[in-house]
């Protein structure tokens, strides 16, 4: 969608699991004239009802990833493919690993780490309600690094949906819990597990938790 901003406010709902930075971003946004932060979550599963309640008036969702649950990325797949004029627009710890370039494919419109300042993010908030992407600078960077010769992160090769498994594993989340979470069988998690396990050449969970941490699909506090 192709729109002039002139006059517009967008809608954005905040999505992440800590209070002090849904309340950092609805008041950093909200002194921008030009946005209206109408609703915040601190889930995916709030995100996606929010979505359902305010079913056509919401125009850009900043969704966290790390959040207990089905979490950001779920999130991010049932609403794009729910609601596909809804720009998400990522925004989270994680610059490096496999995510950046799965979930732009699953759907996000944008990618900003919490590093990122307000005045980007509203550039962002801007550029995806344009129609366009956004991509941080330092994202982009990455992304650009990461097709150069050279070592290969093995992570690079997985589907979003096994990297979400794979993280759910390394938080320590039981296959049933997981099985429940993405309304998959338990054996259909036993079969992404094993799948992991040789995609990656490792023999154990806890091998795949190290393989994980060297290339930056999880680090520690993620793990909380």
């Amino acid at each position: 969608m192709s729109v002039s901003l002139s006059e517009t406010v967008i809608r954005v709902v905040i999505v992440d699991d800590h209070d002090l930075v849904r309340h950092g971003f609805r008041s950093l946004l909200e002194a921008n004239e030009q946005i209206n932060v109408i609703a915040t979550a601190n889930s995916g599963e709030e995100a996606v009802k929010l979505c359902r309640q305010y079913d056509g008036n919401i125009d850009v969702v900043l969704m966290d990833v790390n959040m207990p649950g089905i979490g950001g990325i779920e999130a991010t797949h049932r609403i794009s493919k729910s609601w596909p004029d809804i720009g998400i627009i990522i925004v989270t710890v994680h610059s490096d690993g496999p995510l950046p370039k799965q979930l732009l494919n699953g759907g996000a419109k944008g990618y900003l780490t919490k590093g990122n300042g307000v005045e980007e993010m509203i550039t962002a908030i801007k550029d995806v309600y344009a129609g366009k992407h956004y991509i941080a600078k330092d994202i982009a960077q990455k992304l650009a690094l990461s097709v150069l010769p050279g070592e290969q992160n093995p992570l690079e090769q997985l589907s979003m949906r096994e990297t979400q498994v794979l993280m759910m594993i390394a938080k320590g989340i039981r296959t049933q819990e997981i099985s429940d979470i993405l309304n998959l069988s338990p054996k259909t998690i036993s079969t992404y597990r094993a799948r992991l396990h040789e995609k990656l050449d490792v023999s154990s969970d806890i091998e795949m938790l190290h393989l994980a941490m060297k290339y930056g699909a999880i680090n520690e506090s993620n793990m909380i």
